[in-house]
């Protein structure tokens, strides 16, 4: 089982930036892939990004390429995600998710992120314009 706890969600005017954190624990050794997902109030859930475990290789969704920044600290097990040039339209709850298997292999790994079989219960981003 793996624990995950986000923080870092905030309200900000457009062009601003925030810096998601999750706190990892339980057995954390097992997961092969995590990332972030994100869910607007009547829209489908959306993978933001993603990072391999293994590799440390990073995967966006092109919505936010370019402006967020997954990373990771591994000795704290704690999963980043740096929002810069932020617009009304990430608004949204933003959710930490893990998984033990290698869906984060190839390009477009990071829609599989909703699927992931661990995650948070979210960290609210409102961008206002």
């Amino acid at each position: 089982q793996v624990t995950l706890v986000e923080s870092g969600g905030a309200s900000v005017q457009a062009g601003g930036s925030l810096r998601l954190s999750c706190a990892a624990s339980g057995k954390t050794y097992s997961v092969y892939c995590m990332g972030w997902f994100r869910q607007a109030p009547g829209k489908e859930r959306e993978g933001v990004a993603a990072i391999n475990n293994r590799n440390h290789k990073t995967f966006y969704a092109d919505s936010v390429k370019g402006r967020f920044t997954i990373s990771q600290d591994v000795a704290k097990d704690t999963l980043f995600l740096l929002m810069n040039s932020l617009k009304p339209e990430d608004t949204a709850m933003y959710y930490c998710a893990a998984d033990k298997s290698p869906l984060c292999l190839t390009d477009g790994a990071s829609e599989h992120v909703p699927l992931y079989t661990f995650r948070g219960q979210g960290t609210q981003v409102s961008v206002s314009s």
